[in-house]
Parts: structure tokens; sequence; C-alpha cells
């Protein structure tokens, strides 16, 4: 593990020197270097997680680790546990017709050299992608709606060839009602549930797993 930590390590200080992509927004945000094999994938940060220089650090962040909370770990827990990556690390910036700019696929493209490093370093046997974006970077076949893939366990292969275990998720935000309306309500307790039976989270549970990052 402590090969791995240093390895992660020296991983985030290359991924917060990043200056790929023009039009995004920095400085690069990035989690603490967990070594875990249970990886969460986001979206893209929000206009406040620079400032506050962590992922999930604004309302949308409350409302998420409050589900995790529901199946054992509150947010400082999952933070010093889970490894958390996302689709893309720098704000995108606002769209002028409302809410965050989604980024394009170049962006996209450029940012996933970081997560299939990650992924080839850690190899997690459980990933938990949040929102429709994340979730489209590891399910091979087009998503037209969350009910399709929220409430599964995905058995899937990931950048650079490595299987792990894939529940969706679907993104926190306020600005979203489908987690908050029915079928999204029961699939999302359905997920969850799945979550809390994984082997991987259950390790996270584990006395042994405080403060380390649980190599399940």
């Amino acid at each position: 593990m402590g090969n791995t930590d240093a390895r992660l390590r020296t991983h985030l200080r290359a991924l917060r020197a990043c200056e790929l992509c023009p039009e995004m927004h920095g400085p690069v945000v990035t989690g603490s270097p967990v070594p875990s094999r249970v990886m969460l994938i986001g979206q893209a940060p929000g206009v406040h997680e620079g400032r506050l220089g962590k992922p999930f650090a604004w309302t949308a962040g409350k409302t998420m680790f409050g589900w995790f909370e529901g199946i054992g770990l509150d947010e400082e827990a999952f933070r010093s546990r889970v490894y958390m990556a996302a689709v893309c690390r720098c704000f995108p910036g606002k769209n002028p017709k409302g809410g965050d700019r989604v980024p394009g696929r170049a962006e996209i493209e450029a940012c996933s050299r970081w997560l299939g490093a990650e992924i080839d370093l850690l190899r997690p046997t459980l990933v938990l992608p949040v929102g429709k974006l994340a979730i489209a970077q590891l399910v091979p076949e087009p998503i037209s709606t969350l009910d399709e893939v929220v409430g599964r366990q995905l058995r899937l292969e990931l950048p650079g060839g490595h299987q792990a275990d894939v529940i969706p998720l679907p993104h926190p935000s306020g600005a979203s009602t489908w987690h908050r309306m029915e079928p999204g309500k029961t699939l999302l307790a359905r997920a969850l549930r799945r979550i809390g039976e994984h082997a991987a989270w259950k390790g996270l549970l584990a006395p042994s797993a405080r403060g380390l990052g649980a190599r399940a």
C-alpha cells in the first residue's frame, strides 16, 4: 500500500499542474490520495469547488454525502476512504443558457488520461459514477434516461481493460428533481442498498479501514 500511496501522490501532483484545456477554469480540483479499491467518479467541479479545494464541496455534495451516511459513511469518513475522481477536473464555466457548461468531447478526452491512470493504479473493485456524463464514460451502450441504469449493479470493463462492479448514481444537483421523484427515489434507494451490500463497501466500514482507504 505504501508504494501505491506514493505513486498516487505523484500522480496528483502532475494532475494539479495540468493545463491541457484552455477553456476550462482552474484550479484543478482533486480528492485526497486515498489508496482505495472504491472509486467515485463525478462529472466536473462546480464554481465553488476550486475555491474550497475539494470535489463535491457545495450543496450537491451535502445531498450526496447524506446518501452515503445512510449506508454507513459520513462525509469525513467517505473522503478518507474512497478515491474521488471525475470526468473533468476543472470547472467548465457557465452555460449562457443556464447552469454549468457541459465539457466538450476534446476536454473529456484530454482529462480521460488522468482517470485511466488512476484506474490502472488503484484497480478498483467498485466504481460509483455520479450523473449521466460520468455514467456514459463507463457504460458501453448509449443511456437515454437514468431509469435504465440507476439501481443496477453492472460488471464492466473499465479503461485499460480492468474489470469492476459499477453501480451508477444520479447527480445530486438541486437543479435535478429525478432523485426526489418516482421512479428515481426508488431506484436511488435500490442503488444505495446494492452499494451497502457490496464487499468492497463493507471493507470500508471495518475498523482497520479507518483513515487508511480500504484495499478490499
